[in-house]
């Protein structure tokens, strides 16, 4: 049966809707890896540089420290300068300083930020950072991230919802907190075309031919690769993966692609230069703004699942205190604050009937609160270790023309 649009979010009353985070990602994944520096510190030994926990230890100074620095996206918190804001909140109530860094602006120009020390078990100087699914994935293959500790995260054991309990990446959730999440799926122009209700659809219908675009981030675009050839995204092998990767080049090669992009689809998509696209749930939400006609569809084969992780790196020095941190923001009433202004998906149990008394419309919108029957069409990309890694993004490089 074919999915019905889902409907767009309007922010609460007398809330500003930021930049969306994944608006702020800029070629976060192909090709990216290799060339932000990647050279020079491949030359020196440090790229790729994996740890082991038995080598390289930390020291957990919180009992007698209390701070945790942590590096997080652009526009992904309520705003830090009002007094009851939930990070002020959680300051008060715990007595434990945040020093807060919006400088995760792309994947892998943090990345770039930390290998050199993360490669040689050094202190980044930061004790938590939220990233995405596939570098958070890269980072654990590496070993650069610390065990967490569930005793300091009983309001996590018991409000993480189901779907995001067990990715194929960190399936026990030892290592990894969500912050937020979201949806990639189909954005199209009511107003212009008939709704675009598969992937197949997008990569064959004529009237889209040179009309609609794909994303950079392989992750993403594979997944529906994937889903279109009748391979499990979170759990494939290296033919299945050639498989959907050949489909691609066809789908490429035909000219229905007219382009593979960053987030400068919303653009496109505005000014009509596409007609469909794959997009990001949060990006259509900011279109819908000013033109209604634009509308985001859960695709038939499923959607993309993605995270935004909290992860504590190696040589952090407050780990205590970052995992009160995540664990603060998985009680119901304050992860309800944090999503009427961020307006992602709500990865907390509970927090949609909280919302109930800050705004029952977004209690209401299942793109922040999504339902059963549309988290069991969600997938998450499966896990690689960093060798398979670069060999994928270099394989989907080379078809896009990257």
């Amino acid at each position: 049966m074919r999915n019905r649009h889902r409907p767009l979010i309007t922010p609460p009353p007398g809330l500003h809707r930021p930049v969306s985070r994944r608006s702020l990602l800029r070629g976060a994944s192909v090709g990216a890896l290799g060339v932000a520096g990647g050279g020079l510190l491949s030359a020196c030994g440090v790229e790729g540089s994996s740890q082991e926990s038995e080598s390289c230890t930390s020291e957990d100074l919180s009992a007698d420290e209390a701070m945790v620095n942590w590096s997080n996206w652009p526009a992904y918190i309520d705003p830090r300068n009002q007094d009851n804001s939930t990070l002020n909140d959680f300051i008060k109530q715990t007595k434990i300083d945040v020093e807060y860094n919006d400088d995760v602006n792309d994947n892998s120009d943090f990345y770039g930020k930390v290998r050199n020390q993360l490669g040689a078990c050094e202190s980044t100087g930061r004790d938590m950072f939220t990233l995405t699914d596939w570098m958070a994935a890269k980072m654990l293959g590496l070993g650069w991230l610390q065990e967490l500790d569930k005793a300091n995260l009983p309001n996590v054991d018991a409000n993480l919802i189901e779907n995001l309990r067990a990715p194929s990446w960190d399936p026990d959730r030892k290592y990894s907190v969500p912050w937020q999440s979201g949806l990639t799926g189909i954005a199209y122009n009511s107003d212009e075309i008939d709704e675009v209700g598969s992937f197949e659809d997008l990569i064959t219908r004529p009237e889209l031919k040179g009309r609609m675009s794909l994303l950079t981030e392989m992750p993403d675009t594979m997944l529906f690769m994937l889903l279109v050839t009748g391979a499990d995204p979170t759990d494939f092998t290296d033919d299945e993966w050639g498989t959907a990767l050949e489909r691609l080049e066809r789908v490429k090669d035909s000219g229905q692609v007219r382009q593979f992009t960053g987030n400068e689809y919303r653009q496109d998509l505005a000014a009509g230069n596409v007609l469909a696209c794959e997009a990001w749930s949060g990006d259509v939400i900011q279109l819908q703004f000013k033109n209604p006609a634009i509308k985001f569809v859960a695709p038939e084969e499923g959607l993309a699942l993605w995270s935004d992780n909290s992860l504590v790196p190696n040589k952090a020095t407050h780990k205590t205190n970052a995992e009160k941190l995540m664990d603060f923001y998985y009680q119901p009433e304050v992860a309800a604050e944090l999503v009427a202004w961020v307006n992602y998906i709500c990865p907390v149990q509970g927090a949609q009937e909280a919302m109930t008394k800050i705004d029952p419309d977004l209690a209401e919108n299942v793109l922040i609160f999504p339902d059963e029957k549309l988290l069991s069409k969600t997938y998450d990309f499966m896990g690689l270790d960093p060798e398979k890694e670069k060999a994928y993004q270099d394989d989907f490089a080379r078809v896009i023309g990257a």
